[in-house]
């Protein structure tokens, strides 16, 4: 990340599809970008009530386990407000509903970077598999959101007349992109990151902490290579302002 962008951004967002996306995806950028003074506010648009083996845990136990869990791995993170959209978990669209929900979100908390997920699957075998399809509608509306929805005070006028002006997001930081293009340099967040994908105790699989640095460690250390860095995250990058 350049001088430059910290010195002219100072607030973003993150557009995920569950809670603990961003934490494995993006949080040792959030927890840098934290500790240097920006705003950041997470959107976690579903509800995160099917992500479990446990046949005893019911989908209201689990939503709320999993808000429950974001809300304290925010905390961590330093994060200014956790947004949930509550959509149902694993049948997530990328329907008018949904942009209009992110968009509304955008021009509630106004962000210079918006984060979200790549919108489509990666089949080169890297990233999570072949990729889980709640991620991919979550980028697909978020970057709707961003261009031209936000932007645009005669799209879903309901906004507008709530108050909520529009707003012009600066750039766009795409994770698990396969041609990555920016580079943020995360060896002085990792333990940061760590502490708050710990908080998410349903869904890393008994790990102990430092078993996650381990994973955590070997995966930003391949981000980093030929980067004169020793862990980091990569996104592909878009600038909004033309």
């Amino acid at each position: 990340m350049s001088q430059d962008d910290v010195n002219e951004f100072s607030r973003g967002m993150v557009v995920v599809a569950h809670a603990d996306d961003a934490e494995y995806g993006c949080s040792g950028t959030v927890a840098k970008l934290c500790a240097d003074g920006w705003e950041m506010v997470y959107v976690i648009c579903t509800d995160g009530s099917k992500g479990s083996a446990d046949r005893e845990v019911t989908q209201g136990e689990l939503s709320a386990m999993r808000r429950q869990e974001q809300i304290e791995a925010g905390r961590v993170l330093g994060l200014k407000d956790v947004v949930f959209l509550d959509h149902e978990d694993s049948v997530l669209q990328p329907t008018l509903e949904l942009r209009r929900d992110i968009a509304a979100e955008i021009r509630r908390h106004r962000p210079d970077v918006l984060i979200t997920t790549h919108p489509a699957r990666n089949l080169d075998g890297s990233g999570w598999g072949i990729g889980h399809p709640d991620h991919i509608a979550v980028g697909e509306a978020a970057l709707a959101a961003v261009f031209p929805t936000a932007r645009d005070h005669m799209t879903f006028p309901e906004l507008l007349e709530a108050g909520l002006e529009p707003h012009k997001v600066a750039e766009v930081w795409i994770m698990g992109h396969p041609e990555p293009d920016h580079w943020v340099d995360v060896t002085e967040h990792i333990r940061t990151s760590v502490r708050a994908l710990s908080k998410h105790t349903s869904q890393v699989g008994g790990q102990s902490e430092d078993e996650l640095l381990e994973m955590m460690k070997a995966w930003r250390r391949e981000r980093a290579v030929g980067k004169g860095m020793q862990y980091a995250e990569s996104f592909r990058k878009f600038s909004m302002r033309r």
